[in-house]
């Protein structure tokens, strides 16, 4: 089993096992499920703990090397890292053994930036290997969109195509996915996030559309899980003491693709005590967990944290299916999960808007420093985590809760909130200046297929 090559299953259990590269180019199994591996190889604990005093590229080689196994060559993988992270990746002390890790340093300044820059490198050398062209089809409720746009912008056998919800996405956020040109084209739909994934869900399952091969560069397709699982390992390594050295992460969720690439990290080997799964108003899971009962919010709850307003997240088909259970794409359980061993595994807590404020407020003036609206929710329900579970406040219990965006792209909530303005990146600045170039279309999926169509490139 050790040395036994991954290979990729549907969720949905009635397609065939493929290889990390055909998963990676399919984006969705035919089926309609989501690709998870069939198995999760474990890292040695001594070479976990070699992290420690290595930097964030050899790190993700290391990992992405034992999930990929032989499918891109060591010295090639090795390259494809030092090129995608060339951007520092801050985990600031906040108090006591309490962490904040900044994933907002990233060329489009979003976590979505780990994910998206290698995926778009492993994309591109499998394509030019091939000699053949893709486009890639991806909803995204504010940050996917653009770090994708970004990662792929200019690359000669890809395409793009971002659909977003016009009036749920920030001004910095839609203009770094319509101020691009090239490969890139973004669609404004007049709907919620969830329309766009159905949208985007529905084309991929569209055999009369097969000719375009169309791939997706959400987190439905596992090429954009395996890169996020590193820095969960990363930041684990820059305030571990020993391999002893529990941690309790606090990730903000939405489509649940930031959680599932901590799960990942753990079953490589990572010591992860528990994860507080730190939602917006959007409560299906947390109250799944709380109830035993999973409900979809339709349509979704539009919230200041607007990357997490989905009402139905796709990659909870594949928690389902780690806990031993089968979830279909409308949400049904097919077959219930282990729920137990989740609540061991999960905590779950919503935060509401007024709450999320709040703490951006109180956070600043305790600690000095800025967080945006889905690091306040993260933050905000660890401490909820924290009020009744006090046994786990001692000093020898790591907590690290993630940061996913600068607070820049949110500059006028944090105005609002704080009363002057966070610093802006020059590079995120300069696209003030530029011409936006964007359609904007009904939720309607006829119009998206005659898109589709008219801009397909043999």
């Amino acid at each position: 089993m050790k040395n036994r090559y991954i290979k990729y299953y549907s969720t949905n259990l009635r397609s065939p096992e493929v290889s990390f590269k055909d998963a990676l180019l399919g984006g969705l199994a035919p089926d309609g499920g989501l690709y998870m591996p069939d198995h999760i190889p474990h890292i040695d604990k001594k070479d976990i703990e070699t992290f420690q005093s290595s930097d964030y590229p050899h790190i993700a080689n290391k990992i992405l090397s034992t999930l990929l196994k032989d499918e891109v060559d060591s010295e090639k993988l090795l390259s494809l890292c030092l090129d995608a992270y060339n951007y520092e990746v801050p985990v600031e002390k906040i108090h006591g053994r309490t962490y904040i890790l900044r994933l907002d340093h990233g060329p489009t300044l979003s976590f979505k930036d780990f994910a998206a820059r290698m995926m778009a490198r492993l994309m591109n050398h499998f394509t030019s290997a091939e000699g053949s062209r893709f486009t890639i089809l991806t909803a995204t409720s504010g940050d996917t969109g653009s770090a994708v746009a970004n990662a792929f912008h200019g690359l000669d056998n890809i395409d793009v195509i971002v659909l977003f919800p016009f009036t749920e996405v920030t001004e910095y956020q839609r203009k770094q996915m319509t101020t691009l040109d090239k490969n890139i084209s973004a669609i404004a739909i007049d709907g919620k996030f969830d329309d766009c994934q159905a949208l985007v869900k529905r084309a991929f399952l569209d055999q009369s559309l097969a000719h375009c091969s169309l791939t997706s560069a959400n987190s439905i397709n596992i090429g954009r899980l395996l890169p996020q699982s590193v820095y969960y390992f990363y930041s684990w390594s820059r305030v571990s003491r020993s391999i002893s050295d529990t941690v309790i992460f606090s990730v903000p969720s939405g489509n649940y693709g930031n959680l599932m690439g901590g799960i990942i990290a753990r079953e490589l080997g990572l010591p992860v005590k528990r994860f507080v799964i730190s939602t917006n108003e959007n409560k299906e899971v947390p109250e799944y967990l709380r109830t035993g009962t999973y409900e979809i919010i339709s349509p979704s709850i539009n919230c200041i944290s607007s990357a997490m307003n989905v009402g139905h997240p796709s990659n909870l088909a594949r928690i389902v299916a780690l806990y031993g259970g089968i979830m279909n794409k409308e949400g049904v359980l097919l077959k219930n999960p282990d729920l137990k061993k989740m609540r061991e595994d999960f905590s779950g807590f919503s935060v509401s808007d007024d709450e999320t404020r709040k703490t951006i407020g109180d956070f600043f003036r305790q600690y000095g420093s800025v967080i945006e609206p889905h690091g306040a929710v993260a933050w905000k329900g660890m401490e909820k985590f924290r009020e009744l579970n006090p046994d786990q406040n001692s000093d020898k219990q790591l907590f690290i809760s993630l940061e996913t965006a600068h607070p820049s792209k949110f500059r006028e909530e944090i105005v609002k909130i704080l009363g002057f303005s966070p610093d802006v990146p020059d590079h995120l600045s300069r696209i003030d200046a530029l011409k936006e170039n964007f359609l904007k279309m009904e939720n309607n999926y006829d119009m998206l297929k005659e898109f589709i169509l008219k801009h397909h490139k043999q």
